[in-house]
């Protein structure tokens, strides 16, 4: 293997796992932010901030992933 075989092994790993933990971490979220809002209805607007502050984290993680494999395929 060469160090460009590597380079983008290593760049589809990176952003593989970046895509998918966040978007299974969305999702845990999410079905936890459901089943409190349907236990506490009342509570549904400071729920549903949490939540999205929440998402909004998890989604950061996604975007780090995709600058990490963009920096090993053209820079490293």
């Amino acid at each position: 293997m060469d160090l460009d075989s590597i380079r983008l092994l290593a760049t589809a790993g990176t952003i593989g796992l970046g895509a998918i933990v966040p978007a299974l971490s969305i999702g845990w979220i999410g079905a936890k932010a459901v089943e409190a809002i349907g236990r506490n209805p009342e509570a549904a607007s400071k729920i549903q901030t949490m939540a999205l502050l929440a998402i909004v984290f998890a989604e950061a993680i996604a975007i780090y992933a995709l600058v990490i494999a963009l920096i090993v395929k053209f820079v490293a």
